[in-house]
């Protein structure tokens, strides 16, 4: 019989707060649609947190939604929110995959794949109706999502793509035509209607800025964007009339955008413009020398956050324009000053002063653009972004730092009455931080209580006592840089081991320190409880090993005669050894004590005396953990030299020893008890983020599992083996639970298989580029993934079954109008099964692919079942079934093959059939919307008659609106272009 064992599955994450792979998104809480997520206080912070975005409520620092797609084990690397619909975001992967999010429901509801490697930035345009994504490939791909596909894929960057905005000029920039005096809109037509299109501006770390017309689909004007190396973070004004750059050595590029050359382009088609439309103002530079990671405008436009990878935000702030007109007129009076004094001592007695007139068009930008405040952080910053603030006179910043903290900054804002004789920076302060749930910095040990119910997590600086069912922190004690730690039997006390050599014993219920005893004179590599309780061992890098015996010792009250209990450790013993020691384990019959050393070696002494009993030879390289099996028969070693070696522990002889990982393997933990015969199966983890488990008799790998996103660092099995927790350097701690699905040795093995086929065939379908050819400027936003080419082989099973029932119902069509006694032919099951015609289910099958998948599944087809689909789409054109899809599937099929096409004397009459049912199909339905809209400005017109309230078109009423205005000129970036 065949053996099977219970899978363990991945259930929680834990103690993330922010990854540093993703930028963050400040939303206030009105945006949100949902009244019971909706809370009072500073906003929320949207975040990537390894696969999952997490939305905080800043203020409590509470959890409020947690999105993740059961399918996706990419972590997220990019956010982007919808102006349109605020409760639309985009969120892109590391795999290359965007997914459009509904944040009052946390669920998906798109999801396209068109990179091939990490997506690094995403911008939705005005209307939210489009979506433009950069990528680690240098492409550029712009969505539609209304219609869920892509529409094209611009290349022209040699390097990764760092910045990306839509630009969507005004319709009122508009210029004269020279010859009639009248207006010409952007698309050339007089008084026709706007342009929709608009351009597209992007930067990458080839250092290049570029000026897409979308029109068009091509570039139409590039700059260097940084003088220094590459263009790390773009930033674009609110109204889109200047942009700044950000690159190495601190330097800020500061670019105007003649909106109205822009807004007036498409009436230049087929003319030669030597017009440049980014014009370079100038250059800032920062306090810190590094290089610029992110450069972000204050929605209001007066001012700018620019940060690189230290701990600190530096704040510019835009004068206004009465004010840099000040500064250049102070200006210009101290130059007339020194010319005159120069002119004074060369002895020109009449001397002739110019004066300049200097305009903000052509002024040093470093006068309009002026250092505000630096904001010193927690924390290294990875991204910030602004929040708003209830009123004018304050500013808020929320940052999203590398050591796992999110922190909202309250900076005041200049005030134009108030002033000050020297320009004194404002006064800051952090007003929320969201902390608590997340260390600082890697966890490197993590113990569960006798129970099972308490998980304790220690790294430098802290520890944590977290609650295992509900996930949440119960205690933060501060300690040192622990590198070991565990419960004592009653989990009241935990004890932690430290790099400096001392342990700390600490309190639960209290939160305090109750003991520090220095142990040792290096390091406290490992620590272990005796099996019965009472008792601890120590192991260090000063080539020790210490064991304390726990005692409650009564200490006297000073000035009384009282005592009061107090837990102490004391020593008893020490074991001195040729080497460090990295890892010490009590074997579970408290016979013996197993010691791993730096020199390679495991040692086994007997705990009573001491005495040496067995010498474990085999590894390359230092043993990093021990652990021993619930029978004390078998002891499994892992090492850096990523193999796993299991021993046994009657004559030390080494029974199995294999390559188990890519890196060094940091822990091994065999399960505790043998209630279901796997006493002898352990788990691996290694800092490949991979964790293995394995058959510890057969020698056998049985499962693989993966979800952590940095190296894992710490692993501890629960008493009862039902789930085991995981820390990484990714600042997660995982929960894995054992499920009731059974899993075969050979099954896996042949998903493995599978796994790597699907790996080497999407790989080997992607076209790369010849060395030396030149690319395409615009291509087809496509990709072939393992499921459009399921998608495409299920059209062709589709049509292969389809072809000939479909002639076998019209020859019996034919044969029943001869003879109506005509019994019916041999149909496939799948017909006879759902009771369906053969073009429905072909209809049903293609209906069933997604939109974004649709084109890609297409392109599987071979040419010789074009000539099927080509039937079945005139038929579906004849029945005036789902003329949309019919449409789509038609042009792209025509569009790839059409030189075949065009060449087949076959397919000339199918066409023309085709297009005449067409023709009469999409005639009724402008019928039909014809009459509709006719109807519906009746109604309109009678209610407007009846009734005392208008019903208006928003878009069209805003725009009015916006016309009319109060009389006051909107202020934006118009200072600096």
């Amino acid at each position: 019989m065949v053996k099977s064992y219970l899978k363990y599955e991945h259930s929680k994450t834990f103690g993330l707060i922010t990854s540093p792979s993703s930028n963050i998104l400040w939303t206030p809480d009105e945006d949100v649609q949902n009244a019971a997520l909706r809370q009072s206080g500073a906003g929320r912070a949207i975040v990537g947190a390894d696969e999952e975005v997490l939305c905080w409520d800043v203020k409590k620092g509470e959890l409020l939604s947690r999105w993740r797609d059961k399918d996706c084990v990419a972590e997220v690397t990019s956010i982007a929110r919808s102006t349109a619909d605020p409760d639309v975001y985009a969120v892109g992967y590391g795999d290359g995959s965007i997914r459009i999010w509904d944040s009052s429901i946390a669920s998906t509801i798109v999801s396209f794949n068109g990179h091939r490697s990490a997506v690094s930035i995403l911008a939705f345009d005005s209307e939210g109706s489009r979506l433009a994504s950069g990528s680690k490939d240098t492409d550029v791909i712009v969505w539609d999502l209304v219609a869920e596909v892509g529409l094209y894929k611009l290349r022209g960057h040699e390097n990764q793509i760092t910045g990306l905005h839509f630009l969507q000029p005004d319709a009122a920039m508009v210029e004269q035509d020279d010859e009639t005096g009248q207006s010409l809109t952007s698309n050339g037509v007089v008084n026709g209607n706007h342009d929709q299109s608009g351009f597209l501006l992007t930067t990458s770390k080839d250092a290049k800025i570029k000026i897409w017309d979308m029109s068009t689909q091509h570039c139409i004007e590039t700059h260097v964007a940084q003088s220094n190396g590459e263009c790390w973070a773009l930033g674009l004004s609110p109204d889109g009339s200047g942009c700044v750059t950000a690159g190495n050595d601190g330097e800020l590029r500061v670019w105007s955008v003649d909106q109205q050359g822009l807004a007036s382009i498409a009436s230049q088609i087929g003319q030669e413009s030597n017009r440049k439309y980014l014009k370079e103002r100038g250059s800032l530079q920062r306090q810190g020398k590094d290089r610029t990671t992110g450069v972000k405008f204050h929605p209001r436009g007066k001012y700018i956050a620019a940060h690189g990878s230290e701990k600190a935000i530096e704040l510019w702030r835009i004068r206004s324009e009465t004010e840099a007109q000040k500064v250049l007129a102070r200006k210009r009076k101290r130059r007339r000053e020194k010319a005159l004094a120069a002119q004074s001592e060369a002895g020109d007695t009449d001397p002739v002063i110019a004066d300049d007139n200097e305009d903000l068009a052509t002024a040093d930008i470093t006068d309009v653009i002026v250092p505000y405040v630096i904001v010193r952080t927690g924390g290294k910053v990875k991204s910030v972004d602004w929040g708003r603030g209830s009123t004018s006179k304050t500013l808020h910043l929320l940052s999203a730092n590398t050591n796992n903290e999110l922190e909202l900054y309250s900076i005041p804002s200049r005030q134009p009455e108030k002033k000050t004789k020297a320009e004194e920076p404002p006064e800051y302060s952090r007003k929320f931080a969201v902390d608590m749930p997340g260390h600082r910095t890697d966890v490197r040990s993590v113990a569960l209580s006798s129970d099972d119910r308490m998980l304790a997590s220690s790294s430098n600086g802290s520890l944590k006592i977290w609650n295992v069912r509900t996930q949440s922190c119960i205690r933060t004690i501060d300690c040192g840089y622990s590198l070991c730690s565990s419960f004592l039997p009653g989990d009241k006390i935990v004890v932690v081991g430290n790099r400096n050599g001392e342990l700390e014993v600490f309190d639960i219920a209290s939160s305090t320190l109750i003991e520090t005893v220095k142990a040792h004179d290096g390091p406290i590599w490992t620590l272990h409880v005796y099996p019965d309780g009472k008792s601890m061992a120590t192991g260090s890098a000063d080539k020790t090993a210490k064991f304390f015996n726990f005692e409650v010792v009564e200490d006297e009250i000073p000035g009384t005669k009282r005592t009061s209990p107090r837990f102490k450790l004391v020593h008893t013993r020490t074991l001195k050894v040729s080497d460090d020691i990295l890892s010490l384990c009590f074997s579970p019959d408290s016979r013996l004590v197993a010691l791993s050393l730096l020199d390679n070696t495991v040692k086994v002494f007997f705990v009573d005396s001491l005495k040496l009993f067995l010498n474990l030879y085999g590894h390359k390289l230092p043993v990093l953990n021990i652990d021993i099996s619930y029978d004390s028969k078998l002891i499994v070693t892992c090492s850096a030299d990523k193999n796993v070696r299991i021993w046994g522990l009657d004559f030390g002889d080494c029974h199995k020893a294999f390559f188990a990982h890519q890196d060094s393997i940091m822990q091994v933990a065999f399960i505790p008890h043998n209630q279901d015969g796997n006493g002898h199966h352990f788990f691996s983890a290694s800092k490949d983020r991979m964790i293995k488990y394995w058959d510890g008799d057969k020698f056998e790998q049985i499962q693989k599992m993966d979800g952590h996103h940095g190296e894992i660092w710490a692993m501890t099995i629960s008493r009862t083996g039902e789930f085991l927790v995981t820390a990484s350097h990714d600042k997660s701690i995982r929960i894995w639970h054992q499920t009731d699905e059974q899993i075969f040795l050979e099954e896996e093995r042949e998903k493995e298989l599978e796994e790597l086929y699907e790996n080497t065939l999407t790989t080997s379908l992607e076209q790369d580029e010849e060395p030396g050819a030149e690319k395409a400027e615009v291509t087809a936003a496509g990709k072939q993934t393992t499921e459009t080419l399921m998608a495409g082989e299920k059209i062709v099973e589709a049509l292969e079954i389809g072809i000939p029932d479909l002639e076998a119902t019209r020859e019996w069509e034919r044969a029943k109008r001869r003879q109506p006694n005509t019994g019916p032919p041999d149909r496939h099951p799948i017909f006879l099964y759902t009771n369906t015609s053969a073009e429905a289910h072909v209809l049903t099958v293609v209906q069933r692919i997604k939109a974004a998948a649709l084109q890609d599944a297409l392109l599987v087809l071979p040419f010789n079942q074009v000539t099927a689909l080509f039937t079945f789409l005139e038929v579906w054109a004849e029945k005036q079934w789902n003329i949309p899809l019919t449409c789509r599937v038609l042009f792209f099929v025509l569009k790839i093959h059409h030189k075949q096409i065009v060449a087949s004397k076959t397919m000339r009459p199918m066409l023309d059939g085709i297009r005449q049912h067409l023709r009469r199909a999409l005639q009724r339905q402008k019928g039909e919307m014809g009459f509709n809209l006719a109807a519906l400005n009746f109604v309109g017109s009678r209610m407007k008659d009846k009734g005392s309230k208008d019903y208006v078109d928003e878009v069209t009423w805003e725009e009015e609106e916006e016309k009319i205005g109060k009389g006051k000129k909107k202020r934006g970036f118009v200072d600096v272009a």
